[in-house]
């Protein structure tokens, strides 16, 4: 993989066993790429790390998006009981119910809330799923428009056409290729530049504009981005100001309130080392993320005890 850069490594016993490849890329607070790795220009799919974006368009078409509702719709949810009690909520508040998403049911990814329901005999469920608060959302904007609700999800509805507007305007490029992605929705593929640009446009926005709202509910209330333990929501308590969001096969985006931004995509789709590559970029480009030391140590276990560690290979 010649043109992949050597991101990461995972040493067990003094061992190099893997090695993940991938792509990662660092702009400064003007925008400008201070440090590329990889494949930094050629498409990707953002896969959740799009989540923010899509909960803007959401906002700016006109859903009474705010606070918590605005962070639940920009993340990824672990499906626990403050989580779902929102999603009915605002569906509720547009004449709806838990049968308009079109989201697959899923357990939820909070294991303690999973066994919960393990014990009282209940399934998987369409709120459950991480995306709901994304696909509520949406619903939200289908309703406050007038606009088809049952058809949401097709790349030529209304919606998804402002959805890959505003990405594409984010980004500050066009969209490379268009997929279904795991929750059913239209994912508009970007490079890893457009996406560390689309990050960074968040939180370098004005106050009170839509992009700069979807910073601050994230940045709020990071327990609504993620969960419990989530890494993203820890990440971000780590570092005040940040946004971070995730996404499947190994995406992840981060920008900080200085205007820093990092993007990375790990190419075996493995995102164990993610936060560390990401915060090593930032590292690169002068950032102090101290605060968030712990995120950059990830141990190799041998018996339930450390005998190893990802090592970060950015420099």
């Amino acid at each position: 993989m010649p043109e992949l850069a050597v991101l990461a490594e995972v040493i067990r016993s003094g061992f190099v066993e893997s090695v993940h490849y991938g792509s990662a890329v660092g702009l400064d607070p003007s925008g400008r790429a201070e440090v590329t790795l990889g494949r930094v220009d050629a498409p990707v799919l953002p896969r959740s790390s799009a989540k923010p974006f899509q909960a803007l368009a959401c906002l700016v078409a006109g859903a009474a998006l705010a606070g918590r509702r605005l962070a639940i719709a920009a993340g990824s949810h672990t499906g626990e009981d403050f989580h779902v009690g929102l999603v009915r909520e605002l569906l509720a508040d547009y004449g709806l119910t838990t049968g308009a998403l079109a989201c697959p049911p899923s357990w939820p990814e909070d294991r303690p809330t999973m066994e919960e329901l393990i014990r009282q005999g209940a399934g998987v469920s369409r709120e459950r799923m991480n995306c709901s608060g994304k696909h509520a959302a949406m619903l939200a904007a289908c309703v406050a428009n007038g606009w088809d609700v049952a058809g949401y999800l097709s790349p030529e509805h209304p919606l998804q056409l402002r959805v890959r507007s505003v990405t594409e305007e984010l980004a500050e490029e066009k969209t490379a290729h268009v997929v279904v992605d795991g929750c059913g929705a239209p994912l508009f593929g970007c490079s890893l530049t457009g996406l560390a640009r689309a990050a960074r446009a968040l939180v370098v926005a004005a106050p009170g504009s839509g992009p700069r709202q979807v910073a601050d509910a994230m940045r709020a209330y990071p327990e609504y981005v993620g969960g419990t333990g989530h890494q993203n929501t820890e990440l971000m308590r780590a570092l005040p100001g940040a946004v971070a969001k995730g996404g499947a096969e190994g995406v992840l985006v981060v920008a900080l309130e200085s205007g820093h931004a990092a993007a990375v995509k790990v190419i075996d789709g493995s995102p164990r080392a993610t936060t560390a590559i990401a915060l090593a970029v930032l590292r690169l480009m002068g950032c102090d993320v101290t605060s968030a030391g712990a995120f950059e140590h990830v141990d190799v276990l041998g018996g339930g005890v450390p005998v190893g560690r990802i090592v970060t290979r950015t420099a």
